[in-house]
């Protein structure tokens, strides 16, 4: 199993350190170098390998600083216009990281490069970058809501005790839409109450689970009535697909 660590960059941002004992460590989505480095010299780690989700500079502009001091493999999606990945990768693709096999999977919705990086062995692991988060999911700036409501399935199909990564503390802002969405789920209600002690402890409210995200997040339960019901009031007209729900609740969080 791999030891994971949140190494916190920007305002909000998670770079998460992989490291497993006797194997080494890697980073996903460094966006920061210089916090990586500090962490790495002193917890007395070196750096083994690099991965990122997507091209955007908060996940990928602290690569070029990191590989001027450890010579290490990039890996990231093929079609990715970030042209710092030595090791492309494609949807299907296996990759061996440290005596463990994370599975590859396009995930393109917030971005048309997106990939995420699961290992199915031992205690289920989900990096996810900006796609999936805790009670929500990335904006739609590249892809679309059909490929969100894809992602969305995938994800809802991993197991229940899928631990999943996200690179962004947005769970309490997502936690008040979702509750907007289903103001009487008793789960969001209690996961509102968790994460604000949490916080309150400037702790990471991440990971999360997929098994909780099935129960609290509204863009992996468009299938449910109050969900629909709750987009369709909101739209003032039926939606007719899944998809659709999916879109009206994404537009209605990009204002919210």
């Amino acid at each position: 199993m791999f030891k994971v660590t949140p190494i916190p960059a920007f305002n909000d941002n998670y770079i998460w350190l992989i490291h497993k004992p006797g194997y080494g460590s890697a980073v996903v989505d460094p966006g920061d170098a210089d916090p990586v480095i500090r962490f790495l010299e002193s917890h007395d780690l070196t750096l083994d390998a690099i991965l990122i989700t997507h091209h955007h500079a908060d996940h990928t502009g602290g690569v070029q600083k990191l590989l001027s001091r450890y010579q290490v493999p990039v890996y990231g999606p093929h079609n990715s216009p970030f042209d710092g990945i030595t090791h492309p990768l494609a949807s299907g693709d296996t990759l061996d990281l440290f005596g463990e096999q994370l599975e590859i999977q396009a995930v393109p919705a917030h971005t048309l490069d997106h990939i995420s990086y699961f290992k199915p062995e031992g205690q289920p692991q989900l990096f996810c970058g900006d796609t999936l988060f805790m009670a929500g999911c990335g904006r739609l700036f590249e892809g679309t809501a059909a490929q969100m409501f894809k992602a969305m399935s995938y994800f809802s199909s991993l197991p229940d005790n899928t631990e999943v990564y996200c690179t962004h503390e947005y769970t309490l802002s997502n936690l008040a839409f979702a509750q907007a969405v289903e103001p009487d789920n008793a789960m969001i209600a209690a996961t509102i109450e968790r994460c604000r002690e949490l916080r309150a402890r400037q702790e990471p409210t991440l990971p999360s689970r997929i098994d909780q995200e099935r129960n609290i997040n509204p863009f992996m339960r468009t299938s449910q009535i109050s969900v629909r019901s709750a987009a369709e009031t909101h739209e003032g007209q039926p939606l007719t697909s899944e998809v659709e729900v999916l879109a009206s609740l994404r537009e209605w969080k990009n204002h919210f």
